[in-house]
C-alpha cells in the first residue's frame, strides 16, 4: 500500500547488489512493499466517508517506520494522501522520509483518478515522481532527476500504462453489490499499477476473517488476503528485492472499510523477511460517513 512508511517509491532507485546481505535485503524487501498500491476495481463508490489513520511499521518486533494516510470522498471528488518516514535502527540504513497524493473525480459514483504525486527525500537526494491519468490511462509522467537508462530493465511500452492504478488510488478496494462489503468476495479481484517507474500486477486470495482493534478508532471485522505481486515491466529481473517479493507466498493484508462507503483499505500488512516477520499496521484508525453536500438554492 502506498503509505510510504519506509520510502514513497515501490522499490529503491537504482540496482540492488546480488551481494546484498541477508539483513539488508530484509529492509529492502519491507521497504519496498510497503511502497506497493493495493486496489482494484473501478466500480461506483455507495456514498462518502472519510479516513484518518496512523500507521507503525516494525521487523522482528522493531519499530522502524511511521506514517499516516487520510482519504477523502465525497459526491463529485476524491484525495488521497500519505506522508512517513523511517525511525529507529532503519534509519541508520535507509534513513528518508516521503509524501504521496492522488485527487480525481467521482463520476456516476465511480473514482476516476486524474493526478498522483510522490516525493522521496533522503540523505542523498530528493526524487519526485508525477503521473496524469484519463480514464485509467496514463497520458504524461515523469520522474525527476531523470533516471539514467539501465540496459538491463525491461522496458515499459505504452500498451503497458493503459487501464492502469496509480499506486495512490490503487489503495482503494472497492467492494460491488449490496452486501457486507467485509466479506471473502473482497479478496476476488487484483490490479493493474504503474508507479513512474514500474508496471506490476497485485493479485488477491481470500485467507480467512478476522476482528482488529486499533489504539484510536475502529474496532471490529477485517478480511484477510493472500497478496501476490507479479512485476510486469519497468523492472531488472536480477534485482534480488524484485525476486524475493515475486517468489512470496506468504504475504497477507488485512481490510478495513471507511464508514459510509464500499470501501476498504489496508489496516495491516504481514510480510516475511530473512530477518523475521515484518508488519505495517494501523494504529490510529478514525473513519464516518459524509453527509451529502446541500445544493445551494436561488
Amino acid at each position: 500500500m502506498h503509505l510510504n512508511v519506509i520510502t514513497p517509491s515501490p522499490l529503491p532507485p537504482g540496482p540492488v547488489p546480488v551481494a546484498l546481505s541477508s539483513r539488508r535485503r530484509g529492509w529492502l524487501a519491507f521497504a519496498a512493499f510497503c511502497g506497493l498500491g493495493l486496489g482494484w476495481d473501478v466500480a461506483p463508490a455507495a456514498a462518502q466517508g472519510r479516513l484518518e489513520a496512523q500507521y507503525e511499521a516494525t521487523l522482528s518486533g522493531i519499530p522502524v517506520g511511521r506514517g499516516a494516510w487520510t482519504i477523502d470522498i465525497q459526491d463529485d471528488v476524491f484525495s488521497a494522501a500519505a506522508s512517513g518516514g523511517t525511525i529507529g535502527i532503519l534509519k541508520s540504513f535507509t534513513g528518508g522520509s516521503g509524501t504521496g497524493a492522488s485527487q480525481g473525480r467521482v463520476v456516476n459514483g465511480a473514482l476516476v483518478a486524474t493526478g498522483y504525486q510522490a516525493s522521496t527525500t533522503t540523505s542523498k537526494k530528493t526524487e519526485e515522481i508525477h503521473i496524469v491519468l484519463d480514464k485509467g490511462n496514463v497520458k504524461e509522467f515523469g520522474i525527476a532527476p531523470e533516471p539514467p537508462v539501465d540496459p538491463d530493465r525491461i522496458v515499459v511500452t505504452e500498451a503497458h500504462r493503459r487501464g492502469v492504478w496509480d499506486p495512490m488510488t490503487a489503495s482503494l478496494l472497492r467492494v460491488p453489490g449490496t452486501g457486507e462489503p467485509v466479506s471473502p468476495e473482497a479478496c476476488h479481484t487484483g490490479a493493474p499499477v504503474f508507479d513512474g517507474r514500474m508496471r506490476y500486477d497485485l493479485k488477491l486470495d481470500f485467507k480467512r476473517m478476522e476482528s482488529v482493534k486499533a489504539e484510536k478508532g475502529y474496532r471490529g471485522p477485517v478480511v484477510v488476503c493472500a497478496l501476490y505481486f507479479v512485476p510486469v515491466a519497468g523492472y531488472i529481473p536480477d534485482r534480488p528485492v524484485i525476486k524475493y517479493l515475486a517468489a512470496q507466498r506468504s504475504i497477507e493484508i488485512a481490510f478495513a472499510p471507511v464508514a459510509g462507503t464500499r470501501i476498504l483499505v489496508p489496516f495491516w500488512v504481514k510480510i516475511p523477511t530473512p530477518l523475521g516477520p515484518a508488519m505495517l499496521e494501523a494504529t490510529s484508525f478514525i473513519t464516518a460517513p459524509q453527509p451529502p453536500k446541500v445544493a445551494k438554492t436561488q
